[in-house]
This record gives C-alpha cells, sequence and structure tokens, in this order.
C-alpha cells in the first residue's frame, strides 16, 4: 500500500459517498470529544486533591489509567478528522491502516454489546457494569455518563461509516469486485507459508471464540472463582468477543480460499476481518496490559496463566489474519 498508489487510486464513489465519509467523520471526532472532555476533568480533579473514593486505588494509578484513555481518545478524535479531511489521505498507509485498525478493534466490535446492553438497560436488568461509578462508591454524575455514552457509541457508528468509504477510495483493490472472479496464482514458497499462517490463525481464533463463548453462557473452566466471579457485564462482552473471532475466522477464511462464497462482494470478508482482527488485537492487548500493570488492584475473572495465554494468543492471530488481508491486497493490485 505505497502512498503512490494511494494518491492515483480512483475515488469511484460519487459525491453522496464522499459526504457521507465527513459527516460520519467529524461526527465521530465530536462525539469522541465528549468522552475526552471527561477524561481530562478526571485527571485535573484528581491533580487538584478530588481523586477516587475507593480505597483500593490510589491517586497516581488513577492519574495515570485516565491518562492513557486521554492519549487515545486524542488519537482517535484525530483519526475521525483524518477519516473526513482530504489532508488525510496524505498519511502514510501504515500509521493509518494501524490506527484506523485499532480503532476499528476496540469500538466498531463493540457496537453488538452497546446494543444489548441498551436493551437490557431499557428492561431494568442490571449487568453489573462499571457505568454508573467513576471509582468506588463515587457515583458519576449523570451528565458525565451521558457524554461517556455517546462519546463511545458516536466514535463507533462514526468509524463504521467513514473507514469503509474512506478505505474503498483509498484502496479499491481491497474491496472491488466479487470472490472468486480473479483467481490469483501466487509463488508455491509464499503460497505454502501464508497457508500455514492463516490455519493457524483460524485454529487459534476458534478455540478462543469457542472459549469465550462458553463463558459467555456460564462456563466456568479457567475462571479463577477463589478471588472472583464473572458478573453478567463481563459475560456479554466475552460472548461479543467470541461472536468476532469467528467472524474473522469465516472472513479470512472466504479471502483467502475463495470458497463457499464465489459470489460474495469482496467488501464484505475484508471488512469484517479487518473489524475482527482489530478486535482480537486491540482487546486482548488492552487487558493483557491491565492484567500485567493491574492499576487499582485490577484483577482479572481468569487464572493468571489463562489470561496471559489467551491474550497473548489473540493479540497474534489478530496480527495474522490483517497480514493476510494485506497480501490479498498486494496479489490482487499485482494481478491487475
Amino acid at each position: 500500500m505505497t502512498q503512490k498508489a494511494a494518491d492515483s487510486a480512483p475515488l469511484g464513489l460519487g459525491t453522496r459517498w464522499s459526504t457521507a465519509r465527513k459527516i460520519a467523520g467529524y461526527g465521530a471526532a465530536s462525539t469522541l470529544s465528549l468522552y475526552l472532555v471527561v477524561k481530562v476533568i478526571w485527571v485535573l480533579t484528581a491533580l487538584l486533591g478530588n481523586g477516587p473514593k475507593d480505597p483500593g486505588t490510589s491517586t497516581a494509578d488513577w492519574v495515570a489509567l485516565n491518562i492513557v484513555t486521554v492519549g487515545m481518545s486524542a488519537i482517535g478524535v484525530a483519526l475521525g478528522l483524518a477519516l473526513a479531511q482530504q489532508w488525510g489521505r496524505r498519511i502514510p498507509a501504515p500509521p493509518l491502516i494501524f490506527l484506523a485498525w485499532t480503532g476499528a478493534g476496540f469500538l466498531i466490535s463493540m457496537v453488538p454489546y452497546m446494543v444489548v446492553s441498551a436493551v437490557l438497560g431499557a428492561a431494568g436488568i442490571s449487568t453489573g457494569g462499571e457505568g454508573g461509578t467513576s471509582g468506588g462508591d463515587q457515583v458519576m454524575p449523570a451528565w458525565e455518563m451521558v457524554f461517556i455514552s455517546v462519546g463511545f457509541a458516536g466514535m463507533a457508528m462514526g468509524l463504521a461509516i467513514a473507514l469503509p468509504i474512506y478505505m474503498r477510495e483509498r484502496w479499491p483493490d481491497a474491496f472491488v469486485g466479487r470472490l472468486g472472479n480473479d483467481l490469483i496464482t501466487v509463488a508455491p514458497a509464499r503460497s505454502l507459508r501464508d497457508l500455514c499462517m492463516v490455519r493457524a490463525a483460524l485454529a487459534v481464533s476458534s478455540v478462543l471464540g469457542l472459549l469465550w463463548l462458553y463463558w459467555a453462557v456460564g462456563g466456568t473452566l479457567g475462571l479463577d472463582l477463589a478471588h472472583r466471579e464473572m458478573n453478567l457485564d463481563e459475560r456479554l462482552l466475552s460472548g461479543n468477543s467470541g461472536i468476532w473471532a469467528f467472524i474473522g475466522v469465516w472472513s479470512i477464511w472466504v479471502v483467502t480460499t475463495r470458497r463457499h462464497a464465489a459470489r460474495l462482494p469482496l467488501w464484505v470478508p475484508m471488512s469484517s476481518a479487518f473489524v475482527a482482527s482489530g478486535s482480537l488485537f486491540a482487546w486482548s492487548g488492552w487487558k493483557l496490559s491491565m492484567s500485567v500493570l493491574r492499576p487499582g488492584g485490577y484483577l482479572p475473572p481468569e487464572h493468571p496463566v489463562v489470561t496471559l495465554v489467551q491474550h497473548a494468543l489473540a493479540i497474534g492471530a489478530g496480527i495474522a489474519i490483517l497480514a493476510g488481508l494485506v497480501r490479498t491486497y498486494r496479489d490482487r493490485a499485482a494481478f491487475k
């Protein structure tokens, strides 16, 4: 994905799609700014002496964790603007793809979870998540909850609309056409290497998907019940991760083998594999760092070994799936 190729890539989508990309990009940036405002206020108030009231969380841990999320949300705002404005097409491909990949993995993959949580909340069912507090027994003001909810949901929906259009405009060879229409002949050595990588990613993602769905429906094998149990919110998150793991399995399978979906538009599995692999990488990277650093005494629900192994494997599987997508793009571009 060279800059020269990006600059010369035909748009071919028309002004309506371009307008939708701009509106969604600006919407993503503006809504996530609300979340950024809340996080900045939390950091400032903690530094001024009004830290978390939870005795298990120190002010230093609280500030450090929220500074990280301030940085992440600021990058997210910049990404939304890049997707909306013309200068975003001049950003070098590697950093843009990495930020878009992790951003999509963090947020777009959470849309099903957000919908289910909203339905349960409307029905008066508590999931036991941390949405109502900002630390310990410190009740979160209503306006903060609104800003955070709107920030996440708005950024997720904005990315879900703007990102595919941006990538279709910049790298059309990765999205135009149908599976099976242009089978690509590649060198046997590279084919064998890629096949092994894809099969490994398929196996790992399938095992992880089964494990996460097993926990979602109430399974306890691998959990550290002596210290804590999964609440409903965590089981919903586990189920969401399991579903995306299997979406990734299906997507990279049909993209690389072109079986059982010969007439499927290419953009469907390419887009879903992009989000699914980003979810594997981003969320497992975040959870792994939280489990190792344990800010505020954080304790994951899994046994320590299970925690480390599952997230390390998920990170590797996410990278392998993304590598398969990049290879598919390069092969199609060379084939044409």
